[in-house]
């Protein structure tokens, strides 16, 4: 009788130990979904992962969901191609609320060519209707190394 309670226990916790890792990957991959979304310019896909009174801070500036797309497509239009990618994610999760923080490595590329860039971010996610959406989220450009 100990043993099979012993057993439900470790199951217990086995499975909890799974879900976690589930959901910590399901907020990786909504982050993944704005990067995709706004490198092909597909509104409704960037539109899908995030909640209606979504912003970000980026550059100094605040963009809601509208207004940074609008950006990029604005730097696509001018030559500049973006590549994004969450390394390094550290992410918690309490219940219907989650937050993530990240090294965004990636690059930008124009006319002159390709910089390596990377970036300090975070955002912050809320289970609405059953789905993960980014209610905020922070860039911080990382400067490059002075040589």
């Amino acid at each position: 009788m100990k043993k099979a309670g012993l057993l439900v226990t470790i199951m217990t916790l086995l499975i909890g130990n799974m879900n976690a890792e589930t959901q910590e990957q399901e907020v990786i991959n909504i982050v993944s979904t704005v990067f995709a979304a706004a490198a092909t310019d597909d509104t409704a896909k960037f539109d899908s992962v995030i909640a209606p009174d979504f912003y970000i801070f980026d550059g100094g500036l605040r963009f809601n969901g509208d207004t940074i797309m609008a950006f990029i497509k604005a730097q696509h239009a001018a030559g500049k191609h973006y590549e994004w990618n969450v390394t390094e994610p550290d992410v918690h999760i309490r219940g219907d609320i989650a937050w993530i923080a990240y090294v965004n490595k990636g690059s930008i590329t124009d006319a002159s060519g390709t910089t390596q860039v990377k970036w300090l971010e975070s955002a912050f996610l809320q289970k609405l209707a059953g789905s993960w959406k980014i209610v905020f989220m922070h860039s911080t450009r990382v400067p490059p190394k002075q040589t």
